[in-house]
């Protein structure tokens, strides 16, 4: 029997899932017959309006802070209450954070708050959830291309990435024995308010566009689709890989 490419009857858990590559991926797991578990930490207006245009029963969001241990407790207890003592089947980690700046600018106070977010609450995650993780299950880290490359300004938040992937793949090889599969999903540029952050967004949106083969911006559902496809039993054979999403953003230097 062909494996499956549907989520459909899964429980997966998404950080940072009510805004942007998050929020995509939370849409597309629940249209797609998945439960889901939605952890944001700001702007309790997206997640609101996320659950009323949900309506689903399918669908729950919590407020916690992963880079505290309060609201990491506050989330699981949360997990707990939705699984009711099943499995869960898939974890996505989109919850980042990180100071654009110049590395003169940086304190260590940047690093701390870098780093326990993008990196040590995902290793917090995994602790935590290794009990509960059903055989077969799936995680997904979200990285970027800074993790490879050097990009300006984006120093800390490369240097979080670069460590998530390494990490990725050491679990990957030491949660197998568990049945579950760690790989790393990487987007090219995608049209999120993370470019706000950058004062010279236009140009740098311009220069970015301007070297995609085909000069098109990855999409927000081409990123959701291929989470849903790492989710899938269909996917069962990939582990401890980068898989980049960026219309081949990244072959053109």
């Amino acid at each position: 029997m062909n494996p499956s490419f549907s989520v459909a009857g899964k429980t997966i858990l998404v950080t940072g899932g009510t805004r942007g590559i998050g929020l995509a991926i939370t849409r597309a797991l629940v249209e797609g017959g998945a439960t889901v578990i939605a952890n944001y930490v700001r702007d309790q207006k997206s997640a609101e309006l996320l659950q009323a245009e949900r309506g689903d029963t399918r669908l729950s969001v919590v407020r916690a802070d992963l880079s505290r241990e309060k609201g990491m407790d506050k989330l699981f207890d949360a997990l707990h209450q939705t699984l009711q003592g099943s499995t869960l089947d898939g974890l996505i980690h989109c919850a980042a954070t990180g100071i654009h700046a110049p590395f003169d600018q940086m304190q260590l106070k940047h690093w701390d708050w870098t780093m326990n977010l993008n990196v040590r609450a995902f290793f917090d995650l995994m602790v935590r959830a290794r009990e509960v993780f059903a055989n077969g299950a799936s995680v997904i880290a979200l990285s970027s291309e800074g993790a490879h490359r050097a990009i300006p300004n984006y120093s800390l938040v490369g240097a979080s990435k670069g460590a998530l992937e390494s990490l990725c793949r050491h679990l990957a090889i030491e949660m197998s024995s568990l049945g579950v599969r760690v790989n790393v999903l990487s987007p090219g540029s995608v049209l999120t308010d993370a470019w706000n952050a950058f004062p010279d967004k236009e140009q740098r949106i311009e220069i970015v566009t301007n070297k995609i083969p085909g000069g098109k911006l990855t999409s927000l559902e081409e990123v959701a689709s291929v989470a849903m496809f790492l989710c899938s039993d269909a996917s069962s054979a990939i582990n401890g890989q980068t898989i980049i999403v960026d219309h081949g953003e990244r072959i053109s230097g």
